[in-house]
């Protein structure tokens, strides 16, 4: 953007030097801005996949005798534990079997003020 501003004042108001003066330094300062942005947009991978469920907190929906359903983020998932949990238990996802998500309870649980 800088560089077609550049040229429009080269053809338009700028007298003849430091026209192309205006447009090399204009071009040089994207060019440097785009290398800037590229790395700096590069510098961490996102994390997708079903990956990114292992470690996540979700609620006990329906009683996982051992399997049964919780929420997660708003969606409800199926999901099998160890060991009998109750509706409103808070669990830690700790793998994933297809669509079946392994779950333990967490350890300690936050109470509300």
């Amino acid at each position: 953007m800088l560089t077609l501003l550049a040229v429009v004042l080269a053809l338009t108001v700028l007298p003849s030097p430091w026209g192309w003066i205006a447009v090399v330094a204009a071009a040089a300062i994207d060019v440097v801005e785009t290398v800037i942005l590229l790395r700096w947009s590069r510098r961490r991978r996102a994390t997708v996949g079903a990956e990114t469920l292992i470690g996540r907190r979700a609620v006990v929906v329906t009683a996982l005798t051992p399997r049964g359903q919780v929420k997660l983020d708003g969606e409800v998932w199926e999901a099998r534990a160890g060991t009998e949990l109750e509706p409103g238990s808070e669990v830690v996802v700790t793998g994933l079997d297809g669509l079946v998500l392994d779950v333990e309870q967490r350890l300690y649980q936050t109470q509300a003020p």
